[in-house]
């Protein structure tokens, strides 16, 4: 080796010492800023597992909270709609000791056949009435005649009679009995109001059950009084005489008076009373 080589040598051999420092140097930082990121990520963790603790103890205290809320609510609310609260105590817009509320509304755990509180509609009252009086009309029963009048056109189901307005011959299911506009019907034995119908032969027309299949129908009324279901008494008002249909426009003002078995016309005269 010359003397112009040392030189070069020994500037290499400093340059590679000087390259292995740095990256030496470099190795260094780099460990050490990998082990800081590890510990970094090792504390952000335990952050993150120990804030999603709280947040899960803190949701179990918030429903147990929300549950017990829902209960005491249930509670309240039960006790409000019922009247009564926990300990069985009524409250005051309660059922009293006798099955009537403060207002004197019978309530369900009133009277037997009561409906129940405040909505005793038209259909229960009319049932009540029935039940509530026995009509038991018979053959050895007898009726009252409707109104004060001459019988116009008798029954007749054996041979035909002559009807004057309608100018022709024709079966008559009912007696015909003359009256003044205006003149009270009333009723001819005890019964229920079957129905109330208008036809255009006979008008208004109220049919009452007088029991065990017998009914009397009693047409050409008008201001009927009375409703399907009422329970009526003998001599009961059933309604006013009217202008006669135009079926019987030339017999004048009458009752058209029909009673019936079984659904089949029979002839009341043989049922009537003798008249005072």
């Amino acid at each position: 080796m010359n003397k112009n080589q040392k030189p070069s040598m020994s500037k290499r051999r400093a340059t590679v010492a000087a390259v292995l420092c740095f990256v030496a140097a470099i190795a260094i930082a780099g460990t050490y800023t990998f082990n800081d990121y590890r510990k970094t990520q090792k504390n952000e963790l335990a952050k993150a597992e120990e804030k999603a603790k709280q947040d899960s103890e803190a949701a179990k205290e918030t429903g147990t909270s929300k549950i017990k809320n829902e209960d005491m609510t249930s509670d309240t609310d039960e006790s409000d709609s019922n009247g009564t609260g926990k300990d069985g105590t009524t409250t005051d817009s309660g059922t009293t000791d006798s099955g009537t509320t403060d207002s004197g509304t019978t309530g369900t755990s009133g009277s037997e056949g009561t409906g129940t509180s405040g909505s005793s509609g038209q259909t229960g009252t009319q049932a009540t009435a029935g039940k509530s009086h026995n009509i038991n009309f018979t053959e050895d029963s007898y009726i009252l005649w409707p109104v004060n009048g001459a019988v116009i056109m008798s029954y007749s189901m054996d041979k035909t009679v002559y009807f004057q307005t309608l100018d022709q011959y024709k079966y008559n299911p009912a007696v015909i009995i003359e009256g003044a506009e205006g003149d009270q019907v009333l009723c001819g034995a005890p019964g229920i109001v079957k129905s109330i119908d208008v036809s255009a032969q006979t008008g208004t027309t109220v049919n009452v059950d007088i029991g065990n299949g017998y009914e009397l129908l009693y047409g050409q009324l008008k201001e009927v009084p009375v409703k399907v279901g009422d329970y009526v008494e003998a001599k009961s008002v059933l309604g006013y005489v009217s202008q006669p249909t135009k079926y019987y426009s030339k017999e004048g003002c009458n009752v058209y008076f029909e009673m019936r078995k079984d659904g089949q016309p029979v002839n009341p005269v043989e049922y009537t009373a003798d008249q005072d």
